[in-house]
């Protein structure tokens, strides 16, 4: 067995439905090697990024985001602030101009996003998170993929946390309400046994009360010491469960504090609350 987990001779091997050319190269950068980092950082940190996409303008403007064990760090702020550019950043989706990344005091800054899945980041995507055409459980199957040990201890895991899927494991994740769905992408990113969690617009598009009950279950990730950084455009309630909270202003840092404190400002709320 090959020690690489995105080969192991694993996919389906019937020609006849494949393309015999190759999908072609993956659309993300190749990435280089990780370096020892400085001592004393946080468990996860983007920082003094500056960054956009291609040979556009920055988007990102000597941003600093991060996040400890066990900690809640939200990203807030207006349409078009940076917030998920920063959370693309930090998962090497797009080459940074300047700054640097740090994961477990390693410095990741030239990793691909694929290499920083195995060094244990998970990242859940605002859309197309999911593989509707397999089931519940396929899909939490397939958070698995880079794991070589048995992950059914991982899967019981993931069912306690969300029984509606162990209710519904059988049944195609595209019939699933949007709820449902984010629970499944979460899922799926914990089989891979995270270091840190990262969420980008977990509550898009659903309910309060299925909001409510993600964050709680947000709360219950947290708990288990996985540092857990998101993105939410419901910043109100975000803010009330996070230790952290980063408030981007034009792809800068606006505001930083815990959750408390930034609830408790009168700038922010007066700007970023609805007063």
């Amino acid at each position: 067995m090959t020690s690489n987990p995105y080969q192991d001779n694993r996919g389906n091997k019937d020609r006849s439905i494949g393309n015999p050319k190759g999908a072609g190269e993956i659309p993300y950068r190749k990435g280089g090697a990780a370096k020892p980092g400085r001592d004393g950082t946080p468990f996860l940190i983007g920082e003094n990024m500056t960054a956009g996409y291609g040979k556009g303008p920055d988007i990102l403007h000597d941003c600093t985001i991060a996040a400890e064990k066990g900690e809640i760090a939200v990203i807030v702020g207006p349409n078009g602030a940076g917030k998920s550019t920063g959370m693309k950043a930090l998962f090497g989706m797009l080459d940074m101009r300047s700054g640097s990344v740090m994961l477990d005091g390693e410095d990741i800054t030239a990793l691909s996003p694929q290499d920083r899945v195995v060094k244990g980041m998970g990242f859940v995507p605002q859309t197309n998170n999911i593989f509707t055409s397999m089931t519940v459980e396929e899909n939490l199957e397939m958070g698995a993929f880079i794991r070589t040990d048995d992950f059914a201890d991982t899967m019981t895991q993931i069912y306690d946390l969300f029984p509606i899927l162990k209710d519904k494991r059988y049944q195609a994740a595209g019939e699933l309400s949007g709820g449902q769905r984010q629970q499944v992408a979460v899922g799926r990113a914990l089989m891979t046994q995270p270091k840190v969690l990262m969420l980008d617009e977990p509550t898009a598009g659903v309910s309060p009360i299925v909001m409510d009950e993600l964050f709680d279950r947000i709360i219950d990730v947290a708990r288990t010491g996985i540092p857990i950084l998101m993105v939410e455009q419901n910043a109100r309630q975000a803010l009330e469960i996070a230790d952290k909270g980063y408030v981007l202003v034009q792809g800068a840092n606006g505001h930083t504090g815990t959750g408390k404190e930034l609830l408790a400002n009168p700038e922010v709320r007066q700007s970023f609350l609805g007063g």
